[in-house]
């Protein structure tokens, strides 16, 4: 049974749940292998966050990026369940999303399975409602993830346009990446400055930064706060919704949008959960949604009085291994992500001086005891490769890496790590497993 305080009597009456899921929530010795922590120290964090008043889980990228990140949320979402921790204050689940108003354009339905509102795409109703104010006939089944898309270039999908996106950094196997964008027809980027994929493209137009355009950001406590152009947008850049707009006008097309205003109006009048959200209300500050009515004071916190399915449900997680495990060819497992100084593909970070001053090379951190066994001292220019590609880049020998495990920024074009990752997927969310592969590394002679 489980060895930290539970609610017997609140998830009866709050959760769906089954016996055999709260026997088996710990059952950590089976797992131990599994495990980068000891059990004792699993067991005492699982005692300090169960037995707190009120404690919160916060999560980044990093767990939603395997084969299982599925799974990995919604073994938090269980144990916040498990113990009492949502629907007051200072409790929950939060994700930390990978940049700012990720949630905004999930809300809006930049997802390949959702319309705005989260309305499922195989809802008839929901289609029939934006279709009708669209002038146009939404599909009836989900198109697919950036990975599949990247897959269909050249059959499927014959034309692209990437707005904001650097998926010949961002993605998983860049070698594959480049030569599928190869087989596109025509690609148009809109870009802040020349990417590495906009220098592919066929057309590049040039859009507005955040300084130079109004709109709104959806931060990931779902606050939809009011955002200020600072000056016009430079040369011939311009927003966003006037690019798109302005393209559909030209295409034959026209959507009518004269501001990002009436753009927030119409979503007002098509999303309940943003019903009673208008840049006037805005004007005095964040709203939280669910929204529904001008009258409506914002939700600061979900699943206060129930769930929206009426009781939590729990999902049995199994433990599954990740999609590539070292072997003889290749023992060390890669992880990648950021750094303090840069962000994502560096499309803007390394053009800042201040910022590119304290750090503008990439490099692979290593455990001492795997360096001391590959011959390779602390700024040694390595190789490191994986099934996909090769990398050149200086070692930097630290113990705050585990033994068996190297780190790579994935930054740096001149050392992609993404040359190296693996592009399996999630089979429910279709996130590419970023975070583990099988590599190799070896000092340059």
């Amino acid at each position: 049974r489980p060895t930290f305080p539970v609610s017997m009597a609140r998830l009866a009456t709050e959760t769906t749940l089954s016996t055999p899921v709260v026997c088996c929530v710990i059952p950590m010795e089976k797992k131990i292998d599994a495990l980068s922590a000891p059990a004792e120290k699993i067991r005492e964090a699982a005692k300090l966050y169960a037995g707190a008043e009120r404690a919160s889980i916060f999560f980044s990228m990093g767990i939603t990026q395997h084969t299982t990140g599925v799974d990995n949320v919604v073994s938090v979402a269980n144990l916040a369940m498990l113990t009492g921790n949502v629907g007051r204050p200072g409790t929950g689940v939060n994700p930390l999303r990978g940049q700012n108003n990720v949630q905004g354009a999930c809300d809006m339905g930049a997802l390949p399975d959702f319309l705005p509102g989260y309305r499922r795409i195989e809802d008839e109703e929901a289609r029939r409602r934006f279709g009708e104010a669209w002038g146009a006939e939404c599909p009836a089944e989900p198109g697919l993830t950036i990975v599949e898309m990247i897959d269909a270039c050249g059959t499927d999908i014959r034309a692209m346009y990437i707005m904001g996106e650097n998926p010949l950094l961002s993605d998983p196997d860049l070698n594959h990446v480049r030569v599928q964008l190869g087989k596109l027809d025509f690609l148009a980027v809109s870009e802040l400055f020349l990417s590495e994929t906009a220098e592919l493209a066929d057309v590049v137009l040039p859009a507005a930064s955040f300084a130079e355009k109004d709109g709104t950001f959806t931060a990931t406590d779902r606050r939809v706060q009011r955002v200020r152009k600072a000056i016009d947008p430079v040369g011939e850049s311009r927003p966003d919704w006037a690019i798109i707009t302005q393209l559909a006008e030209r295409m034959g097309h026209p959507m009518g949008y004269g501001s990002p205003e009436e753009i927030m109006d119409e979503i007002a009048g098509l999303v309940p959960l943003y019903g009673g959200i208008s840049y006037r209300r805005l004007e005095k500050g964040g709203l939280q949604w669910p929204c529904p009515n001008l009258e409506h004071p914002g939700t600061k916190i979900l699943h206060r009085d129930r769930f929206a399915r009426g009781k939590g449900r729990f999902i049995p997680i199994e433990y599954r291994p990740p999609a590539e495990e070292p072997d003889e060819e290749y023992p060390l497992v890669l992880t990648t992500g950021r750094v303090l100084f840069h962000w994502h593909t560096g499309t803007m970070t390394r053009r800042s001086g201040t910022l590119t001053d304290q750090l503008d090379e990439a490099y692979v951190e290593v455990n001492p005891a795997d360096a001391e066994a590959l011959g390779v001292a602390d700024g040694d220019l390595v190789w490191v490769r994986s099934r996909r590609g090769e990398i050149t880049l200086r070692a930097w020998v630290t113990d705050r890496i585990r033994e068996g495990v190297v780190f790579i920024p994935f930054h740096f074009a001149e050392a992609a790590a993404n040359i190296l990752t693996n592009p399996a997927l999630d089979p429910q969310a279709k996130i590419p497993e970023l975070k583990v592969c099988a590599v190799s590394l070896e000092r340059i002679r």
